[in-house]
């Protein structure tokens, strides 16, 4: 959704690496192309001038004049403010006292409100809480049935007494289900109401009755992301209306210009909760002001990464890799190849993660071409193996490779590639486990190189080498003990001043004398 904006700032802040020091011309430059960029980005008039405002104060103040890369404190000041924008700190859903915690959706017709009740009840049932998704939206067709089933997905707990399709009072629905949470032992209750395709009285008075019937602890208003300013203003609309404490972003994955989620916490001040980024339950998390200003800036967002890693990953399996790989290559087979690359599927799009680490946005074409399915290629090989040939891919000759081709439906060559690159990977993971670094980084510490660097230097301080033969060895060490029996001998210092070992004296005849600062090297 960002990546117009992305692209334009990085092209900003191009023109200012490098300099030394800011102009006011420098400044003004860049904060037209920023401003620019914004609006391209749809992003509300009056936000714009408050951002643009804010980043020339401050690009004009000390923290800039007197940085060793002005460019960098710009970019800093842009990030700072993109986060103030977008809601500063990360904001928590607050829980009821006494149980149950009563948390409203609102929004119009169209906005994925069902779909979201289902992701946060899974989001929140992960967390340890025992959510119920109430249907109170008795009005558009077949609303109840489908949260019925995204219910059942999520695996979480349904209320929906009435039948839905225009019959049924809301309101009450709404009261009785508090009830029955508080009967039922659940301590979130997650109330979906009813939308429209606009702003009106019947709309606005029907969510204010619910309302004051729950007394919700939390009222979300969900927005899609992708209808641009309209966004900005129904959450004003909804906000002066009923009100609401925070709002949740759907369909984050859109390829609309975004505006809508830079623009909305500033507006109505209130801060985004959470952000929906694609059609799955699991597509869900709470939503970081300072992890999104990452995003749009192309530095990566890393700590949600390392997050999904965790909830992917073992504790227990990741120290016990760890240990196989220490102990050598050989240890890591295509068995525990297959079990990694299944866990990185589980944590998502390989697309997806990628686009999460710092400066992919430079290669984001190639990474959006990405094709899914060679995943699934990759490990439909691997299962056509035999248990041996998985222990030990080096048995996998010519006729083996045909075989396991034809069972996973793939070229011999596909077969091939796929083992090369595992020996190469076994390679690099082994040694990164047992301390050396990543290959091809030669000079950098810990990333391999640094530490072939360093042996090589300490070879050389051992002076003259010893030979690789036994005996020619042994005939060294006994000559290199009579010599030091000997003792120190005399120099003739005919010799001693001729480094070639011819007479002393020049060529015409006279004696020649070396000086004194270079007579030492020839001792």
């Amino acid at each position: 959704m960002f990546d117009t904006l992305s692209d334009r700032l990085a092209n900003t802040f191009k023109g200012l690496r490098g300099k030394g020091r800011l102009s006011e011309a420098d400044i003004d430059a860049a904060a037209r192309e920023i401003r620019i960029a914004l609006l391209e980005a749809d992003v509300a008039l009056p936000v714009v001038r408050s951002f643009i405002a804010n980043v020339k104060e401050r690009a004009r103040g000390e923290e800039v004049s007197k940085a060793l890369n002005p460019g960098q404190q710009v970019l800093k000041i842009v990030n700072d403010e993109l986060i103030t924008i977008l809601g500063g700190e990360t904001r928590r859903l607050r829980f009821a006292k006494t149980a149950p915690t009563v948390i409203m959706l609102a929004g119009l017709q169209g906005a994925g409100k069902t779909t979201l009740a289902g992701k946060l009840g899974l989001w929140l049932k992960g967390q340890g809480h025992t959510p119920l998704l109430v249907a109170c939206d008795l009005q558009r067709p077949n609303a109840v049935n489908q949260l019925s089933v995204v219910a059942d997905r999520a695996g979480v707990a349904f209320y929906g007494p009435q039948p839905g399709n225009g019959v049924g009072d809301p309101v009450q629905v709404a009261k009785d289900s508090v009830e029955y949470a508080r009967t039922k032992q659940f301590d979130i209750v997650i109330v979906d109401t009813a939308g429209r395709l606009g702003i009106d009285a019947e709309l606005m008075q029907q969510a204010a009755d619910i309302r004051d019937a729950v007394s919700p602890d939390e009222i979300l208003f969900v927005v899609d992301a992708m209808i641009g300013q309209d966004a900005v203003n129904t959450a004003e609309a909804f906000r002066d209306g009923v009100g609401f404490d925070g709002v949740v972003l759907s369909k984050l994955d859109g390829d609309a210009r975004g505006g809508a989620a830079l623009s909305i916490a500033h507006v109505t001040g209130k801060q985004i909760m959470f952000a929906s980024n694609g059609e799955k339950l699991d597509d869900f998390d709470a939503f970081h002001p300072d992890r999104m200003a990452g995003r749009i800036l192309d530095m990566g967002d890393m700590l949600t990464l390392i997050e999904q890693a965790e909830k992917t990953f073992s504790q227990a399996e990741a120290e016990k890799m760890a240990a196989k790989l220490a102990k050598g290559p050989k240890e890591f087979t295509l068995d525990d190849f297959l079990a990694q690359m299944e866990q990185v599927r589980k944590m998502g799009s390989i697309s997806k993660l990628l686009g999460m680490l710092p400066g992919m946005g430079q290669i984001k074409d190639q990474i959006n071409n990405i094709d899914e399915r060679d995943v699934d290629r990759t490990a439909a090989i691997i299962k056509s193996m035999t248990p041996a040939e998985r222990q030990d891919p080096t048995i996998i000759n010519g006729s083996r490779r045909a075989r396991i081709a034809k069972g996973s439906g793939t070229e011999v060559s596909a077969v091939k590639s796929l083992v090369e690159r595992f020996f190469d990977a076994r390679k690099m993971m082994s040694r990164m486990a047992q301390g050396g670094g990543m290959p091809g980084m030669p000079g950098i510490p810990g990333m391999g190189g640094g530490p072939g660097r360093q042996k090589k230097q300490v070879k050389q301080a051992k002076g003259k080498r010893k030979s690789g033969n036994p005996m020619k060895r042994k005939q060294e060490e006994a000559a290199a003990a009579a010599r030091r029996e000997q003792g120190p001998q005399t120099v003739d210092p005919a010799a001693a001043s001729n480094p070639f070992g011819l007479p002393a004296g020049g060529q015409d005849g006279q004696d020649f004398d070396l000086p004194d600062e270079f007579k030492k090297f020839m001792k």
